[in-house]
């Protein structure tokens, strides 16, 4: 989804895309303790590079024990316990991600890619204001961060802090240049705030970023036909649900942080013959076959 940092891109910021060689054990150690505790730690990291790249195949069941078992072998290893707690929060185990999560920080507590994701494990939980606290907190550490602007941006916005949301959007877009969602959100924002004109000059900013945008198309859409333009209205909602239907549905849009006012206004554009019409075409379309490797 658009409105949420990738676990992939969030595992490359922790550096956990390649896991590190374990550090030696202390030299005053027997030598035997020595090895053993290094094949652990060997051990915890090869099932942690394990979990991540099955973590890349989306396949978050089988990554999970992995990540469990690499916590237990090298529980003083901040990276695994965050590696964990990342994970738990793709299967939606926010309580446990959070604990993970914490652990980690004690352990490394002036990281500032636990930080943010700490943010990120509030804000599934809807504790916004928690989110905000630990994003802050991270970015105080790592300022120019993108993504986390644009997760402070979406605690804020959730706040209703708007103009606080803004700032943070405009920040992270600043940042990086083909940051659609960032420029979308500030549509989604100033439409909430019923500045309907900017949020649809955002809207098509997006878009001329990225033209398959589906969310900025659809939003754009809504906006047109509420302002009067019915056939353009028509013409780009459907191209938007072509991209993806699943911005038909409310619970989808309310995923991506849409607002009740354009949730609403959404509903009564989806509601017209031509776009029922639209979806019922769209919904019958066959998929396109697959090309042969």
């Amino acid at each position: 989804m658009p409105n949420r940092i990738p676990l992939i891109s969030l595992l490359l910021a922790l550096g956990l895309g390649a896991m590190p060689e374990p550090a030696a054990s202390q030299a005053l150690l027997p030598y035997t303790l020595q090895i053993d505790s290094a094949q652990l730690e060997q051990t915890a990291l090869s099932l942690a590079e394990e979990a991540v790249q099955l973590a890349r195949l989306q396949q978050y069941e089988l990554a999970v024990p992995r990540a469990e078992l690499a916590t237990q072998l090298a529980p003083k290893n901040a990276q695994t316990w965050t590696l964990l707690g990342s994970l738990y929060l793709q299967v939606e185990q926010f309580d446990k991600g959070i604990e993970a999560l914490g652990q980690a920080q004690s352990l490394s507590p002036e990281n500032p890619s636990i930080k943010f994701v700490l943010g990120e494990a509030h804000f599934r939980k809807s504790n916004y204001e928690k989110a905000a606290e630990y994003l802050q907190a991270g970015l105080k550490l790592k300022p120019d961060t993108p993504g986390a602007l644009f997760d402070l941006g979406n605690a804020f916005y959730k706040l209703k802090r708007f103009d606080q949301a803004i700032a943070q959007y405009e920040k992270a877009f600043a940042l990086e240049k083909n940051l659609w969602p960032a420029v979308n959100n500030i549509g989604l924002v100033k439409y909430e705030m019923g500045e309907v004109d900017s949020a649809i000059k955002r809207w098509e900013q997006a878009i001329a970023i990225d033209d398959k945008a589906a969310e900025a198309m659809l939003a754009l859409a809504v906006a047109l036909y509420t302002k009067g333009d019915k056939a353009k209205g028509f013409a780009m909602g459907e191209a938007a649900l072509k991209l993806d239907k699943r911005y038909a549905t409310v619970e989808y849009l309310k995923e991506n942080l849409w607002g009740d006012r354009l949730i609403a206004d959404t509903q009564k554009l989806l509601a017209t013959p031509e776009m029922k019409a639209a979806l019922v075409k769209i919904q019958d379309t066959p998929p396109p076959p697959q090309m042969s490797p």
